[in-house]
């Protein structure tokens, strides 16, 4: 094959790979893409290669020129560069230093009982209008909402619009509707902080903890939190989603958890590292020349590290395709790794190990509710993810 490979690859069966980019992967680890809206790049595949690039100071989120920049897609939050090429660095320290503290494990194994308690009333609601049911409105979508908005201090009765924003942010293909989702989004965490710091609670939640915090402006802590908002929400209602999707379709693997629940943590390292729904990997920019496996990549190319693909790299995984909640341990990429990895880790841990433990104790008979080639999926936003997930039992 010569020449750059376009994105996004066809995947016929969403249960199974593109063939295109298991062909390419096979290869070599790095190749030339097209995004989606034709900008050239890099695609890095090979698990060693993305796991030492994820923590390779020589990428970034930010670039020289940024209006010149090669774009994964139209989304104004992800699509193109982020941050001041300066400060970059320096500036990524400093937000996760104000994060971390409030994301700390500890932190959140205080807020498993919460977890728990949420779920169960999910899955008594759930239980009382009886099958068939759709798992993704009944408790995919539900939950990971319900507890991002405990945690930040965001309204749980505000989330249906709240969601129309983060939906329109995560646009790829509609640059128009994912900015003004953004705005909307970023006026709303103003309008927050605003009621937060006239209430007078600073230790209420983390927005309200964010917004006390000496040299942090009022917009930024709007900021960081609708970000949290965002990245709390919609990553684990499509992780939740793709684990039941996953264990369902491989009913030796449903009836394995069933019947020893306490393998669910290492069912839910499988689900994390399983899913390869989503496409292209984790933008980052080349703030200097370098090389990665032999190939020659430019200051200002873009560079796709493919967390999903590496997750799925035969030298590293046996048999990576098979989902398997057997399977020997080995990290797999992704959160991230090294100074970006993703700082809502243990609380997505918590929830998925939550979800899936109550969930085969309460409905042990639960199976697929239609074909997987019916299911449908959110093509056009960042997260991908079912729009439904038809289940009975």
């Amino acid at each position: 094959m010569s020449g750059p490979v376009q994105l996004p690859y066809a995947q016929p069966d969403p249960m199974r790979p593109a063939p295109l980019l298991r062909e390419l992967q096979a290869r070599t680890p790095i190749h030339a893409i097209r995004t989606a809206v034709g900008d050239p790049g890099w695609q890095v595949t090979g698990y060693e290669e993305v796991r030492r690039l994820l923590d390779d100071d020589r990428l970034g989120r930010a670039h020289r020129e940024p209006d010149q920049a090669s774009r994964t897609g139209e989304s104004a939050m992800f699509g193109g560069p982020l941050g001041d090429f300066d400060t970059e660095q320096a500036d990524h320290r400093r937000m996760r230093s104000l994060l971390q503290p409030h994301f700390s494990p500890k932190r959140m194994r205080a807020l498993r009982a919460r977890v728990e308690t949420l779920t169960a009333g999910l899955l008594d609601e759930l239980a009382a209008a009886g099958p068939p049911a759709d798992l993704h409105a009944a408790l995919a979508l539900p939950l990971p909402i319900a507890v991002i908005c405990e945690l930040l201090g965001v309204p749980y009765e505000d989330r249906a619009q709240f969601r129309a924003w983060t939906q329109a942010a995560g646009d790829i293909t509609d640059r128009a509707r994912s900015e003004q989702g953004l705005a909307e989004l970023f006026g709303y965490g103003q309008q927050l902080v605003a009621r937060k710091r006239a209430a007078g609670d600073t230790d209420a939640d983390v927005i309200s903890r964010l917004a006390a915090t000496d040299g942090v402006s009022d917009d930024e802590a709007a900021a960081m939190g609708m970000f949290l908002l965002f990245a709390g929400h919609e990553t684990t209602v499509a992780a939740i989603d793709e684990g039941a999707l996953w264990l369902l379709a491989y009913p030796e693997q449903w009836q394995a958890l069933v019947a020893d629940p306490s393998r669910v943590g290492a069912a839910v390292e499988e689900i994390l590292r399983a899913p390869g729904l989503g496409g292209g990997g984790i933008p980052r920019y080349a703030r200097t020349d370098l090389d990665i496996a032999g190939v020659q990549v430019r200051a200002g190319d873009l560079v796709l590290l493919d967390n999903g693909a590496a997750n799925h790299d035969a030298t590293v995984f046996e048999d990576p395709d098979r989902f398997d909640i057997g399977r020997a341990a080995v990290p797999h990429l992704s959160f991230g790794h090294g100074a970006r990895y993703c700082i809502g880790a243990p609380l997505a841990r918590i929830e998925l190990q939550v979800v899936f433990s109550q969930l085969v104790a309460r409905f042990p008979t639960l199976r697929p509710g239609c074909a997987a080639d019916e299911l449908t999926f959110n093509a056009n936003v960042l997260t991908g993810g079912l729009t439904a997930l038809p289940v009975t039992w």
